[in-house]
């Protein structure tokens, strides 16, 4: 009886550890991007976002989004993700891995080669410019090109992220059904974070995945 009373108490901690430390239809062996909120967190981001037209691509090029800079040692944040986002991953001195596995949340495969693996920006750098960030300083569009503080960067398998290109949510989801709450909850959180704008239906699109969430 003893027991009982004792498994009944431990049940739902272990409910509680475990939902705490993953993102729907996310694995919960592997590291996953930082600062993921609740639904309900989320909902009140999304509702908060200002709606307006998107704007243009006038003036846009990557370069003025300095990417990959050195953050830690000789890593620079592609490679910090790497290792952040990998399972038993080794590097060399350089910090390039040189053994590991990834898993690809948008469509579920798992690569052993970090070449065959790319960073995905959750909210596309062209996509911030034509949302709010063509008015921003270069520093600024630096930082949020290395964001490793938020949700806005995963490592991916270089076709899904080639397939994505610079669409949003309306154009554009993982095809892995499983992953569109967690894909919500980046691309919103990442946006409110930077204060950038959504379109009506980019707006549509996240409500929609954002209602698969079950907390």
């Amino acid at each position: 009886m003893r027991s009982s009373r004792r498994l009944a108490l431990l049940l739902p901690l272990a409910l509680t550890a475990l939902l705490a430390f993953s993102v729907a239809g996310a694995p919960t062996a592997l590291a996953f991007p930082p600062d993921v909120p609740g639904k309900a967190q989320v909902q009140s981001e999304l509702n908060g976002l200002t709606v307006r037209t998107e704007g243009s691509m006038n003036g846009y090029s990557r370069e003025k989004f300095p990417h990959w800079k050195t953050v830690s040692g000789t890593c620079s944040t592609r490679e910090q993700v790497l290792k952040r986002d990998g399972d038993n991953v080794k590097v060399g001195s350089d910090c390039y891995p040189t053994s590991g596995s990834w898993y690809s949340y948008f469509d579920g495969v798992t690569r052993t080669s970090p070449s065959k693996i790319s960073i995905d920006h959750i909210v596309p750098l062209a996509e911030a410019w034509r949302s709010g960030a063509s008015s921003w300083s270069t520093a600024k569009r630096e930082a949020f090109a290395n964001d490793l503080d938020g949700p806005q960067l995963i490592a991916v398998t270089t076709e899904i992220n080639s397939t994505k290109g610079d669409r949003d949510p309306a154009s554009w989801k993982p095809p892995r059904t499983s992953a569109h709450c967690g894909y919500a909850k980046f691309w919103i959180h990442t946006k409110h974070r930077w204060q950038l704008t959504l379109q009506t239906a980019e707006k549509s699109a996240l409500q929609t995945m954002l209602n698969r969430c079950s907390y």
